[in-house]
């Protein structure tokens, strides 16, 4: 109910908001529409667990404020029994939002993202087209001056082959482009440089087909591209980039981790809200709603510094996602321990 609540609400303020370039742009009603359908999945998946832990204080507070919770437990009920729904019922969502994040989740984000980038973000890049330098496997480094992923091209193309640290060879060309008939790839002023111990050989051609290991398109990954990937074509692309020493591994991990810690964080969240919301108090569910809010924000806090800072810098995403649920899981045993006193 609160996830069905929150949809028109969330669509009609993100409406209001775009509304302007949506017309400006004539984007068709058809892929406005699936814009919305897949920005409802997006934010639905993100805020299940908040959702959940609202849902739980606010139902669990009504039972606490007609003394139903102290009925139960005065039946000889134990603590542990009345918790038992919940977590049957945590179980079933934390599934429903593991199977979100493996496979739903990412579909809905490429629609997203790409409706965002096409109607929304015009004349910005979601991918990086200048001074492209990758290493492509252990031995073999490219660099592109710019690329164009739509032609599958690329100006001032080297590629630089290493053996026992040293310099093998050198390809450079003033153009590159893929050409997807047979599944070669063209290069305009082709030169090839092969040191060897005393002298260099030079190959020179005004153009020439090759075949190459790596596809040009892979090589500059939109910056959304780990978000829309399910989670075994996301744990080979985050394999391949390891070994293209890519510099954006941990967001790639980071939204790896995320797939996992989301539904745990389900289980952790729900017994916050039983353990602090089954007391009846004074100021009735506006308290429990309140210190339950503050709660959410707190662990959104948490789970974006953590994400920034795991982005941005060295530090590891694996503690960047699983910290606030370690926090929080301390929180959750010791509010627990409480409320069955």
């Amino acid at each position: 109910m609160m996830l069905l609540l929150f949809i028109p609400i969330g669509i009609t303020v993100n409406l209001a908001e775009k509304i302007g370039k949506i017309l400006e742009n004539e984007a068709p009603l058809n892929e406005v529409m699936m814009y919305y359908l897949d920005f409802t999945i997006y934010f639905a998946h993100l805020l299940f667990p908040l959702f959940l832990f609202l849902s739980v204080i606010w139902f669990t507070s009504k039972l606490a404020n007609n003394t139903e919770v102290i009925a139960f437990l005065s039946s000889g009920v134990s603590f542990s029994r009345f918790l038992r729904p919940y977590m049957i019922g945590a179980t079933i969502i934390g599934l429903i939002a593991l199977l979100l994040g493996m496979y739903f989740a990412p579909w809905a984000s490429q629609g997203f993202n790409e409706f965002d980038y096409k109607y929304f973000k015009k004349g910005q890049k979601a991918v990086q087209d200048r001074n492209v330098y990758r290493q492509i496997n252990d031995n073999d480094f490219i660099y592109v001056s710019s690329f164009n992923a739509e032609r599958k091209q690329g100006q001032d193309f080297t590629l630089e082959h290493f053996e026992d640290h040293i310099m093998t060879y050198k390809i450079s060309a003033k153009n590159i482009r893929y050409v997807e008939e047979d599944s070669t790839y063209r290069l305009i002023d082709y030169v090839n440089r092969r040191l060897g111990k005393t002298n260099d050989t030079i190959e020179i051609s005004k153009r020439k087909d090759t075949i190459f290991s790596f596809d040009l398109e892979d090589l500059t990954p939109v910056e959304y591209i780990a978000e829309t990937l399910s989670y075994n074509e996301l744990a080979s692309f985050i394999e391949k980039e390891k070994k293209r020493g890519s510099a954006d591994i941990g967001r790639y991990e980071l939204v790896q981790y995320r797939k996992w810690s989301l539904p745990i964080s389900v289980f952790i969240l729900t017994i916050i809200a039983v353990a602090v919301s089954s007391i009846k108090r004074r100021g009735g569910m506006g308290v429990n709603l309140a210190f339950g809010i503050c709660i959410a924000m707190v662990f959104v806090f948490f789970d974006k510094i953590f994400g920034v800072m795991a982005t941005q810098s060295d530090f590891s995403p694996l503690i960047a996602v699983w910290f606030p649920n370690i926090l929080f899981g301390i929180l959750a045993a010791y509010l627990l321990y409480n409320a069955k006193r």
